[in-house]
């Protein structure tokens, strides 16, 4: 009888800690992060302000924690489309694919009003991002992983080390993503990505 107490206490534990983080998922999607309160978040899903707190020690950990899973996901979401691409393609097209991928997801399925957002939050560091600039971030690895092949395979230059060109291809990604934020919508965000890494690629590949 105590064990299923536990058991139904824990239930209820999880659904509630579950009602917080999709309403304030919500709540921050519509009206952005500094609009919404944890007054906000507790009125609308219905459950009292201490009940916020035994899950969650403040707004700003739950915000961290909705990024790193976001992050996650996407990533996850890039996997698929890399393990998509045929065997035998060459490192350089997975790449300028793979680039084009993620700005294709970026722009259609995160939004400019997300992004604007996070880059905000990475900016003033009032919460912890470190899930989105991590260099042990999957989507590092991805990058980095088709890189070494290029290297091992005489395509690109082997005086440049892996992690190096993993960075400045991330580099490239960030800094092109913020040039789309600033000048948006006049500002063929996938066209530029396309054209910056044929260039980025260009340089490094081995020249017969």
């Amino acid at each position: 009888m105590n064990k299923e107490k536990i058991s139904n206490r824990k239930l209820k534990s999880m659904e509630t800690k579950k009602k917080i983080y999709d309403t304030a998922a919500l709540l921050f999607r519509n009206e952005g992060f500094e609009n919404v309160t944890v007054d906000t978040i507790v009125e609308t899903a219905g459950i009292s302000k201490g009940a916020f707190y035994v899950h969650y020690p403040s707004k700003n950990t739950l915000i961290a924690q909705l990024i790193a899973d976001n992050v996650k996901n996407t990533d996850i979401n890039y996997k698929l489309y890399l393990d998509g691409i045929p065997e035998g393609t060459s490192a350089s097209h997975i790449l300028i694919s793979l680039a084009g991928n993620i700005a294709d997801f970026i722009a259609s399925n995160i939004g400019y009003d997300v992004m604007k957002i996070l880059y905000e939050i990475l900016l003033t560091k009032n919460v912890d991002g470190d899930a989105v600039i991590s260099y042990n971030r999957d989507l590092y690895i991805m990058f980095n992983e088709v890189i070494k092949r290029g290297i091992q395979q005489g395509e690109f230059t082997s005086s440049i080390d892996s992690d190096t060109i993993t960075t400045h291809c991330i580099l490239a990604i960030r800094g092109l993503t913020y040039e789309w934020c600033i000048r948006y919508p006049d500002f063929d965000y996938k066209e530029h990505v396309l054209k910056h890494f044929e260039m980025l690629l260009d340089g490094i590949k081995v020249k017969n």
